[in-house]
């Protein structure tokens, strides 16, 4: 029992929790007193069912049937539980129910948003407080007792009804002045109640005092108690002493509750063992009887015959209990029960409970068209009193609509959307639900729920053309309008009104009318400073928010002719070679119009002109009509017109100039040296620096093609000498040695700087270096044979002059005349060594184009350091290879050659004397001259004989240079040169282009001699 200062608060305790559909419904049971008043908090839903998201509100709506007053309360936001201003009365809500039973009452609570919806059903258990007093059935209670009535016997008194329960219920019966004749005992039936009896503790005698009243009181076991009293009259009657006895105490009937009025229910037996008039039993209800029971049932107190009074209703009374008494008359009847079942027939139709999740407005829910999928639209309870087959349910809509019924409870149904929706196709829905029983016929019933969508803006407007193609001619007059833009929304109300405007990338130029879509072009067109806008207008309706949607217009400018041709140029000078072949090309004129189409269409013709020159109307290209002389005209001047094909034509004039510019169509010419058979002396006191030859051409061309260059490309191996390219001052770079002593044959180049080729020419200058020139024979042969030796050869170094070669004999003289005898029979022998080798080596030498001669300095130098010295093995050296070239000096071309000297030496003991050669390659920035010479070596000042002679055919490497001094690199009888074996000098194959070309590199040997 709850302390009574409890009363204001809840006593609820969570007792069960049941998942009915696994995130989708849940029940939660609570226990809450009667009579508590209002804003008592009962429970959290969200704290008891662990109900939470992080990311959505939670909100939760009471779900009742609609003119229903709850008896609970639900906070939308938190889910705590309170109770209303309409208490609840347990009494009233459970008026039927047995006092055994548990009263209950249930409501569901709907969990939104739709992304995480639950509905749970809360099943209030209402437990009861002692509101009510018991009471008896009347003020008044009259009993009869016989006077002979033996001490301790007992007579039923009318028990008192209690509507609370348990220990709320009668608890106590008292009997106030009872004056020591009576007592008062209570028994207890099987189902609880307590039925008080009345005790007789003295003998009566009816003569002495026939009546006794007193009071009775009843009590209940509530805090506090409540009680009632009534007045108890008894009076003392004549003697009965046997009372009738019931055939069955316990009886169970049962009877279909659609029996008829006047149906009898069970014929009830009973039987008194006294005679006559006490022996006559009548049968009627005890007063514990119900209201209800008496009104729907009737007995003849004669016969016992239980009869239907009244059309019974299982759905409202399914079991009815009645207490029988049969009396003959005496101070104790006897008792029966009888348990009346009303058995089920299908007599009810089902009933179809809605209540609304989304609140109805008249009856009608305004839905949006957005709804998503399973939108929880209410909550359909469908019951039926009926009992087994006959209240077994199926619940479905009756036509194909985009809402179904789920499941969530026993016969309770969620009313949710089942496909998404759309107020442009169907703006209402009338869903008739249908529920009907398993009954043999089965019973239907029916409801409707009209659901009315809301018109949501989630259509965007839309173009009557998603492409606006407009065409207007430029220079229009401001204000022009172009075109009325047109657009629809499917969308009602204001979510239909339509605003257009110019999207963000139009033009200023362009307007429209937000209302109508008029597009203008507020400003003149010029389509030549932009033929073609592309740009967006947006449609936009009034919704909130609002959608839009874009076409594209697209304004074709149309031409006019307002435009007169334009040359590039008011001027236009060319420049052409004299050369220039009659109708080649002078030059281009370029002309262009603004306008378009055929008012772009220009035609060009020359004006003033005496037929020089034509030119071709469309491409404006202009050619010459004549062959030119700049010496003749160095230039012509003219105009030349441009006309459209516009309406009316307009022209443009330009002036053309064209000069006549020179050719580099001269080579140089050399005027010195004046022969290529020529020479100049070289000092051996020269001093490096100065100048020791010089070169000078002309060339008859003018400006950049008369500049010349000079420049060594070949017989300068050794660099003894260098060549100003500017002055062609050909100066000495070392100082002379003995070693350098001989004939040098220099290939000098001269080249212009003439565009677009330049030309060159090339000369031979002849260089003797020695003290004098006192033999001019000895000269000249050496000059000739420079000229008949190829010019892949070079010619340069120390050659024997007659004066050096006597110095020697003398020398060679007294060194004879003192040596011993000895000595002559070594050096006799010495000689037929060397005649022998020296044979050998000269039929190979004029094989591979190299002279060798004997160094007697170096022979006579060596003869004192030596002793006696092994003969080396044979020498042999074949192909041997080199390559040079100076990338540098762009006046030096590069030379390769393949030289085959196979020389073998064979080095015999003779004494002391060393007959060699010395071999001597190009120095590595000496010019490349591979391509004109084959030999490497000087003229030598003597030649040894061979045993036996090879003939000497005369050399076609190149042609004989001209008197004037001058010759011109070019591919003539250069080109194929054929050589036999036999001829040491020939060269194999060379081609020209421009130049000279071997087969390879070139590697020589060369003899060093001194006088």
């Amino acid at each position: 029992m709850l302390d009574p200062g409890m009363e204001l608060y809840l006593a609820a305790a969570a007792l069960l929790v049941v998942f009915v559909a696994p995130g989708l419904g849940q029940e939660k049971d609570y226990t809450v007193r009667e009579e508590l008043p209002e804003n008592v908090l009962i429970g959290n839903l969200v704290r008891d069912l662990n109900l939470s998201d992080a990311n959505l509100p939670l909100v939760f709506k009471l779900v009742y049937k609609t003119g229903d007053t709850p008896l609970i309360r639900v906070e939308d936001s938190t889910g705590e539980l309170f109770t209303t201003s309409h208490r609840i009365d347990r009494e009233k809500l459970c008026a039927n129910i047995y006092s055994e039973t548990r009263c209950f009452y249930e409501v569901e609570v709907a969990v939104l948003p739709n992304e995480v919806f639950k509905l749970v059903k809360m099943r209030f258990l209402i437990e009861d407080i002692n509101d009510n007093a018991p009471l008896f059935p009347s003020t008044v209670i009259n009993i009869s007792i016989p006077e002979n009535t033996v001490v301790n016997s007992r007579y039923s008194i009318p028990s008192a009804v209690d509507p609370d329960v348990g220990i709320n219920g009668i608890q106590h019966y008292e009997l106030l002045k009872g004056q020591n004749v009576f007592g008062l005992d209570i028994i207890e039936t099987p189902e609880g109640d307590k039925w008080p009896q009345l005790i007789v503790q003295q003998n009566l005698d009816r003569e002495q005092k026939d009546t006794y009243v007193m009071k009775i009181k009843v009590e209940d076991g509530g805090v506090p108690p409540r009680s009632s009293t009534a007045i108890l009259q008894i009076t003392v009657t004549d003697v009965n002493d046997n009372r009738p006895v019931f055939k069955e105490s316990e009886i169970d009937v049962h009877i279909p509750e659609n029996a008829p009025v006047g149906t009898s229910v069970i014929q009830l037996h009973a039987t008194d063992a006294d005679l006559g008039p006490n022996a006559v039993v009548r049968f009627f209800f005890s007063n514990q009887v119900s209201v209800l029971a008496r009104r729907l049932f009737t007995i003849d107190s004669a016969t016992g015959l239980i009869t239907v009074r009244q059309p019974l209703d299982r759905e409202e009374f399914p079991v009815h209990k009645l207490t029988v008494l049969a009396s003959d008359g005496s101070s104790t009847p006897s008792r029966a029960v009888v348990t009346i079942n009303i058995t089920d027939v299908n007599d009810n139709v089902p009933t179809i409970d809605t209540r609304y999740i989304i609140n109805p407005v008249n009856g009608t829910v305004l839905l949006s068209e957005n709804a998503p999928l399973n939108t929880k639209v209410a909550l359909i309870t469908v019951t039926d009193q009926d009992s087994d087959l006959n209240g077994k349910l199926t619940c479905f809509t009756d036509h194909d609509v985009p809402f179904r019924l789920k499941p969530v409870f026993d016969n309770q149904f969620l009313l949710e959307t089942a496909a998404l929706l759309d107020y442009e196709s169907t703006r209402e829905y009338t869903i008739k639900i249908v529920a009907s029983d398993a009954g043999k016929p089965p019973l239907n019933q029916s409801a409707t729920v009209v659901i009315k969508l809301k018109d949501e803006n989630d259509n965007a407007p839309v173009f009557n053309q998603p492409v606006i193609g407009l065409s207007i001619p430029e220079n229009n007059t401001p204000g022009t309008q172009l075109t009325k833009i047109s657009a629809t929304d499917a969308d009602s109300g204001k979510n239909a009104e339509i605003t257009y405007l110019l999207g963000p990338n139009a033009p200023s130029i362009f307007s429209v009318d937000r209302r109508t879509g008029i597009l203008s072009a507020m400003r003149r067109l010029d389509r030549e400073k932009q033929d073609r806008y592309v740009f967006t207008v947006l449609a936009r309706d009034g919704g909130r928010p609002s959608i839009q949607s874009n076409a594209t217009v697209i304004v074709t400018v149309l031409d006019q002719n307002d435009n007169s041709p334009s040359f590039t140029h008011s001027e236009y000078n060319f420049y052409v070679p004299e050369n220039l072949p009659m109708y080649g090309t002078v030059g281009l004129i370029t002309v262009t119009d603004a306008d378009a189409g055929g008012n772009a269409a220009v035609s060009l013709s020359i004006l003033n002109d005496k037929g020089y020159f034509i030119i071709d109307p469309t491409s404006g290209v202009i050619k010459p009509n004549i062959t030119f002389d700049r010496e003749q005209q160095s230039s012509y001047t003219f105009q030349v017109k441009a006309a459209d094909g516009g309406r009316p034509q307009r022209t443009s004039v330009a002036r053309v100039t064209i000069n006549v510019v020179d050719v580099n169509d001269n080579s140089p010419v050399f005027v010195y040296p004046p022969s290529n058979f020529s020479y100049e002396l070289v000092s051996t006191s020269a001093n490096p620096g100065s100048v020791v030859g010089k070169v000078f051409a002309i060339d008859n061309d003018t400006g950049m093609n008369a500049e010349l260059r000079y420049s060594i490309v070949s017989g300068n191996s050794r660099g003894l000498f260098a060549i100003d390219p500017m002055t062609g001052n050909i100066t000495l770079q070392e100082k002379v040695t003995t070693a350098d002593h001989g004939l040098y044959r220099l290939v000098v180049k001269v080249i212009d700087l003439g565009q677009p080729e330049s030309l060159h020419a090339m000369a031979l200058v002849h260089l003797f270096v020695n003290e004098t020139v006192n033999n001019f024979t000895f000269v000249q042969d050496l000059v000739r044979k420079s000229m008949e030796t190829p010019l892949d050869k070079n010619v340069g170094g120390s050659q024997m002059t007659p004066q050096t070669n006597d110095y020697i004999k003398i020398v060679i003289a007294i060194i004879a005349g003192t040596m011993t005898v000895i000595l002559v029979i070594f050096v006799t022998a010495l000689v037929r060594c060397r005649h022998t080798p020296r044979h050998k080596a000269v039929q190979k030498g004029k094989q591979s184009g190299e002279w060798v001669s004997p160094n007697q300095e170096n022979r006579q130098t060596k003869k004192k350091k030596r002793k006696k010295k092994r003969s080396p093995k044979n020498l042999l050296l074949n192909f041997v290879t080199i390559e040079e070239s100076k990338p540098d000096d762009p006046a030096h071309e590069h030379i390769n050659g393949t030289l085959d000297l196979p020389v073998e030496l064979e080095d015999q003991t003779m004494g002391k004397y060393n007959w060699a050669t010395t071999p001597t390659t190009f120095k590595p920035d000496s010019p490349d001259l591979g391509k004109h010479y084959k030999s490497a070596s000087p003229q030598p000042s003597f030649q040894i004989k061979p045993e036996t002679p090879v003939p000497v055919k005369k050399h076609h490497v190149i042609q004989e240079l001209p008197m004037d001094n001058t010759f011109v690199v070019g591919c003539d009888s250069l080109s194929k040169c054929s050589s036999s074996s036999s001829d040491p000098y020939s060269v194999s194959e060379c081609s020209c282009q421009g130049g000279f070309k071997t087969a390879g590199p070139i590697h020589t040997r060369q003899v060093m001699q001194r006088f």
